[in-house]
């Protein structure tokens, strides 16, 4: 079942694709990217970072998407998520190079404040430079648990959907563009 909604998942993600106006940023070495990003006006409450970066309202974020259906299909014949985790950590890692040159290379480099992404894989976050702030709308958290809900299905069989509400809350992950350069800046 799960190979058959992966293979309708496969075909309708090019549209979704298209209609969402995501982009994949650039490739830096080797790897292709697990992201998919877009620019977008951030609309969440008015948040400090760690760096002292503030993000208002309306400012200018890159927002990060993880490639799903890719990234289901990879880790699909693994079934420890300690590595099912440590390969979307090092996915994740390899990526982020070509965020920043995508910032950097933009011509709105001057006004993105940061990268934004939300997320139910938080754990280790704050290794890669990502802050997580908590999504304080309790309609829109409810929104992203049952938007979320088929990619735990699908990643985890053997959970109960009871069992994934209750445990898994989404999050936003922050970085500055400073913080994010500093870290992934290719020399």
């Amino acid at each position: 079942m799960r190979g058959y909604v992966l293979s309708i998942w496969s075909l309708l993600d090019p549209i979704y694709f298209h209609c969402s106006r995501l982009t994949f940023p650039p490739r830096v070495g080797t790897e292709n990217s697990i992201l998919r990003i877009r620019i977008t006006k951030y609309k969440g409450r008015n948040t400090t970072l760690s760096d002292g970066t503030t993000i208002q309202k309306n400012d200018l974020m890159v927002k990060i998407h993880l490639h799903n259906v890719k990234l289901l299909k990879e880790l699909k014949e693994i079934k420890s998520e300690i590595k099912k985790g440590k390969m979307i950590y090092r996915y994740v890692q390899k990526s982020l190079p070509g965020v920043e040159a995508y910032i950097r290379n933009s011509p709105y480099a001057n006004e993105i404040k940061g990268i934004i992404g939300i997320t139910l894989l938080s754990k280790g976050c704050e290794r890669l430079g990502f802050e997580i702030i908590e999504i304080t709308h309790p309609i829109y958290k409810w929104f992203k648990r049952m938007a979320f809900l088929p990619i735990g299905i699908l990643s985890s069989p053997k959970s109960s959907i009871w069992q994934m509400l209750k445990e898994q809350c989404p999050h936003y992950l922050m970085m500055s563009t400073n913080k994010l350069s500093d870290i992934y800046k290719v020399k």
